[in-house]
């Protein structure tokens, strides 16, 4: 079973950046698509971002596009999520989930979240205005 651990959230203005580091044990990490989630105050947990296991495709949620890029290190096991002028509607607790197979991708885009039955502890993200 893959354990992961995420960091690099905390409090930023608008405007500013955030470096979103996701670190997983286990050998299902570099043959698997990895993702990130948020979930807001009151709302619900939504998908941001996925990578495929080779890094060579990546999906986001049309409201990240352009501002967020998820990337992976497989030496490292390891998945980022580097997060660019940040707004106060990005606050939320962000989750690292996987290893994901690749049918499940479209799923999760879709908001299906049914095959994930654990989440993690996630790392808070605070943008002020």
């Amino acid at each position: 079973q893959v354990q992961l651990i995420e960091s690099g959230g905390g409090l930023v203005q608008a405007g500013g950046s955030l470096r979103l580091s996701c670190s997983a044990s286990g050998r299902a990490f570099t043959n698997n698509a990895m993702a990130w989630f948020r979930q807001a105050p009151g709302k619900e947990r939504e998908f941001v971002a996925a990578i495929s296991s080779s890094g060579g495709s990546t999906y986001y949620v049309d409201s990240v596009k352009g501002r967020f890029t998820i990337s992976r290190d497989n030496g490292k096991s390891t998945v980022y999520l580097q997060m660019n002028t940040l707004k106060p509607e990005d606050t939320a607790v962000y989750y690292c989930q996987g290893p994901l197979l690749p049918e499940t991708i479209p799923k999760i885009i879709a908001g299906d979240f049914s095959g994930i039955d654990y989440w993690g502890k996630g790392t808070q993200v605070t943008v002020s205005s």
